[in-house]
């Protein structure tokens, strides 16, 4: 059993990482659908190609010159040509190993670099694309923080932003997107989440809306029509299943995908807008809204960052999340007590939600 260790070092540049013939074959077999052998004799290839003789071949990689002779002998009888022939007293490449010299130097060199330790992780040289599914009221709320955070620290990051959908975790899962932002059901166990930012509900009206000159109550909040933001277009939710404990509906009118559209659809209309509390205060007085407090108790309500943990040893995928997290403190660096976390799993946004059977069932 041939046990000379391979130099990696002597095939690469310096500071590249060293491994074994047997690594080589243990990493053929499992991550690759060729034979076991075929990257050890890569490298034995390149070796006899750079040296032009077996025993440098043989000094270059730390090997005895049987072994690599051994390998030369392999290698002819997979290659179906000599490689290395003897001129005189010494060993000339035939035409076909002079063909392959530089494209074997490649292939060695990029099968190293798979091996090699990652450079210190610096910002300001990320050159990656990342995938976000987030609604517009994290682009409204979060994105001019981000984009002044990211435009100083990583001005070659590339974001692409996708709505929420009902199926963000498979999303993630097949690799879709690489991160989400929202607030969920229940999720795969093996996603990961971390708490970004709160807000709490109010309702939104016409500034000179009956209803904003007095006190505004639960009969008068489920007579209007109503105009709602379903992100994963399904309609219902919270307030719904609130009511509903009550025995109360209410009329859902409009059901938008984007908190934007929805405050534009509500001035000069009597419908109202349950939204929440920040981009109201943000965008309302703007479009000549009047804010008012729901008339019923509604927890505040967390949103969550979510990811694969195939980006748990990430780190650009990490500081990313660490830009977002620093940004949301600086507009909120005050959380709502007792926040809702999670969906419940009537809430039909989820996309698995179990129907309710109507009365008298």
């Amino acid at each position: 059993m041939v046990k000379d260790r391979l130099k990696v070092s002597a095939l690469v540049p310096s500071g590249a990482p060293r491994y074994t013939l047997k690594d080589h074959k243990r990493f053929t077999r499992e991550l690759h659908p060729m034979e076991s052998i075929d990257l050890s004799q890569l490298v034995a290839l390149d070796a006899l190609l750079q040296e032009g003789s077996v025993t440098g071949a043989a000094r270059r990689l730390g090997l005895s010159v049987p072994a690599m002779s051994h390998a030369l002998a392999r290698l002819r009888n997979r290659m179906g040509d000599p490689l290395l022939v003897r001129a005189g007293r010494k060993m000339v490449l035939t035409p076909r190993a002079e063909a392959l010299r530089a494209q074997a130097r490649d292939a060695v060199t990029v099968a190293a670099r798979v091996f090699e330790r990652p450079a210190v992780f610096d910002p300001r040289r990320l050159n990656r694309t990342f995938a976000l599914s987030v609604t517009d009221y994290v682009l409204v709320m979060l994105g001019p923080g981000l984009e002044e955070r990211l435009g100083e620290r990583a001005p070659a990051l590339n974001l692409r932003f996708v709505p929420n959908a009902v199926d963000d975790a498979e999303r993630l899962r097949r690799g879709e997107t690489d991160l989400a932002i929202g607030i969920y059901g229940e999720l795969p166990p093996e996603l990961k989440t971390r708490p970004l930012i709160t807000d709490r509900h109010v309702c939104v009206v016409r500034e000179d809306h009956p209803v904003a000159l007095g006190r505004f109550t639960l009969s008068e909040l489920v007579a209007l029509d109503h105009v709602q933001i379903a992100p994963r277009g399904q309609p219902g939710g919270y307030i719904d299943e609130l009511l509903a404990e009550r025995g109360l509906t209410r009329r859902v009118a409009r059901a938008v995908p984007y908190f934007q559209v929805a405050l534009g659809m509500i001035p000069g209309t009597d419908q109202a807008l349950i939204i929440s509390e920040r981009i109201a205060r943000a965008l309302g007085p703007g479009l000549g809204l009047t804010v008012l407090e729901v008339p019923l108790p509604m927890r505040p309500f967390m949103l969550s960052m979510v990811w694969h943990p195939r980006f748990d040893g990430d780190e650009a995928h990490a500081w990313l999340r660490e830009q977002l997290a620093e940004t949301a403190r600086a507009l909120a660096p005050e959380p709502h007590p007792d926040a809702r976390r999670s969906l419940s799993p009537a809430d039909p946004t989820t996309g698995h939600a179990r129907k309710r059977r109507p009365k008298g069932e």
